[in-house]
């Protein structure tokens, strides 16, 4: 690696309700919060693989309105157990053109599925296991 190569860090996302958002990545995505240094209320950060981490911060007014070709991908070892999971919780999703409940399959043979956290975030789930 090149001594000056950027590695990721951390996502930030500037959500309405922190207690809402926390339950949709705890439930949703099953991410594992971690300390946070500030403690005062409006932080909560996750751990998202390896050394990064996903930052809640509470206090935008309102609801965020994203272009879905800008978002966030997490994989999973089953994408059908996902989408299972997703279906439970009455959490609507689809391909990227946007057909309920169906997937795409890149040029490269990964399966991927697209929906919005509670703030109008995009978020992508896909079978990348390499």
């Amino acid at each position: 690696m090149h001594p000056i190569a950027a590695t990721i860090n951390h996502i930030a996302l500037f959500v309405h309700d922190l207690k809402r958002s926390v339950k949709f990545y705890e439930e949703v995505l099953q991410l594992r919060q971690i300390p946070e240094p500030f403690k005062d209320g409006w932080h909560v950060w996750f751990s998202i693989g390896g050394r990064s981490q996903l930052h809640l911060i509470e206090g935008a007014a309102a609801e965020i309105l994203n272009e879905k070709n800008t978002h966030i991908c997490f994989s999973v070892a089953s994408l059908e157990e996902f989408m299972e999971n997703l279906d439970e919780l009455k959490i609507p999703y689809g391909n990227f053109q946007g057909e309920p409940k169906a997937q795409n399959r890149r040029s490269d043979g990964i399966c991927q599925i697209f929906f919005q956290d509670p703030d109008g975030y995009w978020l992508e789930v896909n079978n990348d296991h390499a």
